[in-house]
């Protein structure tokens, strides 16, 4: 049985595309140079972050965020970043009486805004700032299981990338879900790992309500 429902945050609720814009804007770098780097960068395996630093070496990520919210441009989403299946999404689920919660690798102030977009959709939000513990580290999953009502075997974590989200995930005990969508499910999208380690494969959350409901009803 799957009785929790947990999902990532960029790429598989927010879409981040404004977002890496304003650090593309904050850089001086034009916003499809910016884009081209990243998309590279993730392609040969490297951490994101790496991005920011072929721009400006030595670049720090958590000390740029500080400055850019002194300078009133702090990383900033809210409900036009969205996608659109999202709020369908989460309705359909919790109407099937699913447990849901959001957890991902954000910041404390990412942690706020979440909570006010999401305050009567979900039953937890949870953020690596909170908890001490960043994916893909197990410890993070560990703590999922620990928040979560259920046992870890009927959690599905819902992410947008094999190595920072599905792997850790099932090492972890859990079913998972990859969303087609963001850069690094295209580009990870048809690897051998992308294709049978999930448990669902979906180009939309639309499609996780009837998926679990079959499953569920496989088990049974």
């Amino acid at each position: 049985m799957i009785r929790a429902v947990i999902f990532d945050v960029g790429e598989c609720l927010v879409d981040e595309t404004r977002e890496y814009g304003t650090w593309a804007d904050w850089l001086g770098v034009p916003r499809h140079t910016f884009a081209a780097m990243f998309g590279a960068v993730i392609a040969q395996g490297r951490d994101y972050r790496d991005t920011f630093q072929e721009f400006q070496p030595g670049f720090d990520l958590y000390a740029e965020r500080e400055r850019r919210a002194e300078a009133g441009k702090p990383e900033t989403f809210g409900e036009d970043d969205l996608y659109p299946d999202v709020r369908p999404a989460l309705a359909q689920l919790r109407s099937n009486g699913l447990w849901l919660g959001i957890a991902g690798n954000q910041t404390v102030r990412a942690g706020g805004l979440l909570r006010r977009l999401f305050t009567d959709d979900v039953d937890l939000i949870g953020t690596s700032d909170d908890w001490g513990a960043s994916k893909p580290d197990i410890a993070f999953f560990d703590r999922v299981a620990e928040v979560a009502p259920v046992p870890v075997e009927e959690i599905l974590y819902v992410g947008d990338r094999v190595d920072n989200d599905l792997r850790p995930a099932v090492a972890a005990g859990m079913h998972t879900a990859l969303v087609h969508r963001g850069p690094w499910a295209t580009i990870q999208w048809r690897t051998e790992e992308a294709e049978k380690l999930p448990t669902f494969r979906v180009e939309s959350l639309l499609q996780l309500p009837p998926m679990i409901e079959r499953f569920n009803g496989r088990e049974h």
